[in-house]
């Protein structure tokens, strides 16, 4: 069972000392890069960002916001526990019927805003796991434990990723318009020797695989995992960005008259990237850009809902990314042949699954009228920061077992002059081979114990990073070198086992907060 603390006289002081208690919407892409949005940096000709870029220009754009991790589920755990995911168990990448990640009695940044008031929700990719332990999600029954045990109010989510099965939409704790008759499947082995595969099936396919993602076939796409039944349930992936719109516009309008907290979790531009029909073509990289413009357009939406509603002013929005950018993730999507001269990852070396700053190091950027000054800040912010953040500014007391890396950086998202923002962070890759970078001011540390790169093409010219041999230990200073090209470790012994100490310190503390 989990012990709230919480202080209704602190709470009322900060009342007083003038703190607002605003919606938060939090809009997380997925492997979006520092580079894919006209506000850092893509030109025009290859894709255009009008609304995520009116984001930027109309509140603050941040040059060094972080997510915890260059993969989806160990970002998502640390976005919500407020902990760094390398501290909990089973936190990489989820299979298609992993049990809730989360442990049910953790104290996470939903529950402290509940606590707070506020109604809660998540809308998209979840990808953290449904069902207990051992067990793992039983799709024609209660989905339980999930979202709604860990401080959710209402989920409308995407179980998984969409390369993993199974293609059904479930709302709270149960899979949408299922049919009892029509049970669903899911398993890691075929269900029978002539159970139709992208190996099998691979011509019937209207969108090739590369490697992996060659299993069930599903609206012509083959996914990762097996699954069979559950037909009136499925859907199309052309309609998700839709879905996820039309579920956060009607939730908003239920909850209007509460402070609201809606985690909008867009599978935009994860893999397969396939854009609703309207947006086919409207960028000049095939499929990645497409969906990067629809992702423009979810931003737009949602917006303008909060005008019609009189909401904007009132409402904190944060667009973020689970991850930097990956160009073949997996099915041949034209992703590195179109991408040109476009730089995903911007400036920065490397993209999704690796330590490198390309892998982390994405756009971030806090909007609130009124409030949020426009402009540009150059502090460290960083995805985990929103429990430790928002409770400050809404008076709630975290419990001191809980949140154990979510720092304040309110005063940084806000755009304050005397803010600080982060004085350190750990960067992680999805836990493989524990590898680590560290970042401390304008030094980074990297820590490749597995001493090899991970991270997989972002372009073309970037292929012969993945599995490169590299040191185990590397010192870079990001001021002069953001693309991590010159090791300073000869140059800079002290500096070197200083950050080496102060990272391993920080690993063996168990906590940062």
């Amino acid at each position: 069972m989990k012990i709230f603390t919480y202080s209704l006289a602190l709470f009322s002081l900060a009342l007083m000392a003038g703190a607002k208690k605003p919606n938060v919407i939090v809009i997380m892409a997925d492997d979006l890069g520092y580079g894919d949005l006209g506000c850092y940096g893509a030109k025009p000709k290859n894709l255009k960002t009008p609304n995520i870029d009116k984001l930027a220009k109309d509140g603050l754009k941040f040059t060094s916001g972080y997510c915890s991790a260059s993969t989806c589920t160990p970002t998502r755990y640390s976005f919500l526990t407020g902990t760094y995911a390398f501290r909990g168990k089973n936190t990489g990448i989820a299979p298609p019927s992993s049990p809730l990640i989360i442990p049910e009695d953790t104290y996470t940044l939903p529950d402290m805003l509940k606590q707070a008031g506020y109604k809660t929700a998540v809308v998209g990719k979840w990808h953290l796991g449904l069902g207990s332990p051992g067990e793992g999600p039983q799709w024609n029954e209660q989905l339980k434990p999930g979202p709604r045990e860990i401080g959710f109010d209402y989920n409308f989510l995407l179980p998984t990723t969409n390369d993993r099965v199974p293609q059904v939409y479930v709302e709270n704790d149960r899979v949408l318009n299922l049919d009892p008759k029509d049970p669903l499947w899911v398993g890691i082995k075929k269900p029978s020797p002539n159970h139709p595969t992208g190996v099998t099936h691979r011509d019937t396919l209207k969108m090739d695989w590369t490697h992996g993602h060659n299993h069930t076939i599903h609206n012509g796409i083959s996914r990762i995992g097996y699954y069979t039944g559950g037909h009136a349930a499925r859907f199309r992936d052309e309609d998700l960005a839709d879905k996820w719109v039309e579920k956060s516009k009607e939730w908003i309008g239920k909850n209007k008259k509460n402070p609201f907290f809606l985690f909008f979790a867009s599978h935009d531009l994860h893999v397969p990237r396939i854009p609703h029909e309207r947006f086919r073509n409207t960028s000049a990289m095939s499929y990645r850009g497409d969906v990067i413009v629809q992702l423009d357009w979810c931003v737009g939406e949602i917006v303008k809902y909060l005008k019609k509603e009189g909401l904007e002013k009132d409402t904190m929005i944060v667009f973020c990314s689970d991850n930097g950018p990956v160009g073949d993730d997996g099915y041949a999507d034209e992703a590195l042949e179109k991408m040109g001269d476009h730089k995903a990852a911007g400036p920065y070396s490397g993209g999704k699954y690796s330590i490198y700053e390309g892998g982390t190091r994405t756009p971030f950027i806090t909007y609130w009228p009124g409030t949020i000054k426009p402009g540009v800040s150059d502090k460290v912010v960083c995805t985990i920061d929103f429990a430790g953040s928002l409770a400050n500014h809404l008076g709630v007391i975290l419990p001191k077992d809980a949140c154990l890396d979510s720092l304040d950086v309110m005063d940084s998202m806000l755009g304050k002059k005397k803010a600080k923002g982060r004085p350190h962070l750990i960067q992680q890759d999805n836990g493989r081979g524990n590898n680590y970078g560290y970042r401390e001011g304008k030094w980074k540390l990297q820590k490749h114990d597995s001493q090899k790169t991970q991270n997989f093409q972002v372009n073309k010219l970037l292929s012969s990073q993945r599995g490169q041999k590299v040191p185990q230990f590397a010192l870079f200073d990001l001021s002069k070198d953001p693309a991590e090209k010159n090791d300073l470790s000869a140059v800079h012994p002290k500096r070197l086992e200083k950050m080496k100490i102060k990272l391993q310190k920080l690993l063996d503390d168990g906590r940062t907060r």
